[in-house]
């Protein structure tokens, strides 16, 4: 990497694959899971996606538009379809961030956070250009759906520009916006403090905590936003009576919720890919402590 020592770049890539296999190790409602698969994909294909996406994603001094096309088409060419558009998009502006910190510089949240605001604001059209490639190659819809900026045709502005055009329907998008303030804000808080025996408990809730806020982008794009309401009514109501019940690893309503969920189509994917991000900053930061 830049100015980042090779150790501390290898415990932030080994974090990275830890979040994203505790996507598929933790049970979440409507979501493939090593124990429910789903929506035509298995929990293998993520995590060989996993693998993949990341040597894309932390090449050192890679711009984020190359970072992001680079693990999709490695995903692609690993299991042919997309499983982690979305983590994707997150993880590329954290990865870069993570660069501009010195070797010496402690890494905590905070400084994280605000070096992640500096990459995006260094974004253009090259890395815009590159951005929609991958976009279109994973064809999620929704995404490139603004009439100012398809992703059909070459941009004309930045990528996060682009992105804030799509940021009112799509939460992955608003994080460009808004500067990731739901990763390092709700997402940590619900997170919270965890050791290897607490991690699931970690991601169910970040996961929970977002389904529960706001509607989730994916199931808005393919069943509506009356759905979508719909599930976050029902995310508050399941993540409070879990959380009451001493947030147990496993749990009976939640694994009744699953089911319904996928026999009705309805996978949360966007609050899974908020919530691999969040895990993502919440394990790097805990190793650079250690």
């Amino acid at each position: 990497m830049n100015a980042f020592d090779a150790p501390r770049a290898e415990r932030a890539r080994t974090a990275f694959l830890r979040a994203c296999r505790l996507d598929v190790e933790t049970m979440k409602p409507g979501n493939v899971s090593i124990a429910s698969a789903g929506h035509g994909m298995t929990s293998a294909q993520f995590i060989a996606s996993a693998g993949t996406a990341a040597a894309g994603l932390f090449t050192p001094g890679a711009r984020v538009g190359a970072r992001i096309l680079d693990a999709v088409r490695r995903t692609f060419d690993a299991v042919g379809c997309n499983t982690n558009l979305g983590i994707v998009l997150l993880a590329a502006p954290l990865c870069a961030a993570l660069e501009s910190f010195d070797a010496s510089e402690p890494v905590d949240a905070s400084r994280w956070h605000a070096a992640t605001l500096r990459v995006l604001a260094e974004l253009d059209i090259d890395d815009a250009r590159l951005a929609y490639r991958a976009i279109a190659l994973a064809n999620p819809g929704g995404l490139g759906d603004a009439p100012e900026q398809p992703v059909h045709a070459p941009p004309t502005v930045s990528l996060r520009a682009a992105m804030a055009l799509a940021a009112d329907r799509d939460s992955i998008a608003r994080q460009y916006e808004n500067g990731f303030a739901d990763i390092f804000g709700a997402g940590l808080d619900a997170a919270g403090a965890f050791g290897p025996e607490t991690e699931h408990r970690a991601m169910l809730d970040a996961f929970l905590s977002f389904l529960a806020t706001w509607p989730d982008s994916h199931i808005v794009r393919k069943q509506g936003a009356t759905v979508a309401q719909s599930v976050t009514r029902d995310a508050a109501m399941h993540r409070a009576n879990w959380r009451a019940a001493g947030r147990p690893a496993a749990s009976v309503a939640l694994d009744a919720w699953d089911a319904g969920l996928k026999a009705r189509g309805i996978n949360p994917g966007t609050s899974a890919d908020l919530a691999v991000a969040t895990l993502f900053v919440a394990l790097t930061t805990s190793s650079m402590d250690a």
